[in-house]
């Protein structure tokens, strides 16, 4: 498999319990030398209206949200088809949650939607 790039949403096998659903690529591109794996938020059309849920609106995607707390960590493998890209706009929605939910920023998202 070619190397995959942030932004890029694929359908993802996630095994007989969860599966298979859209994914958001969050890690970088591997290199030869790394492990064929791949960082991953899913995507949920059972939102909770979680703060560390992100709706994005795209043509290739149902309606429903990036669930930021549901990150994970797959081989290439299990990546079925590609899907689409989001924009640099939208992964900025993104970043800004997963970083958050990291503990990498302050706890500006609260004030954000008071």
């Amino acid at each position: 498999m070619d190397s995959l790039d942030r932004g890029e949403v694929w359908l993802v096998d996630l095994g007989y319990v969860a599966k298979v659903r859209p994914c958001l690529v969050v890690s970088i591109p591997a290199l030869d030398q790394d492990r064929a794996l791949a960082t991953l938020i899913p995507h949920t059309t059972s939102p909770r209206n979680s703060r560390f849920e992100v709706q994005i609106e795209t043509r290739f995607l149902r309606e429903g949200v990036f669930d930021v707390q549901n990150i994970i960590t797959i081989a290439h493998a299990k990546l079925l088809r590609k899907l689409g890209d989001l924009t640099p706009e939208q992964m900025a929605e993104i970043d800004k949650i997963l970083l958050f939910w990291l503990g990498l920023e302050e706890d500006n998202v609260q004030e954000d939607e008071e």
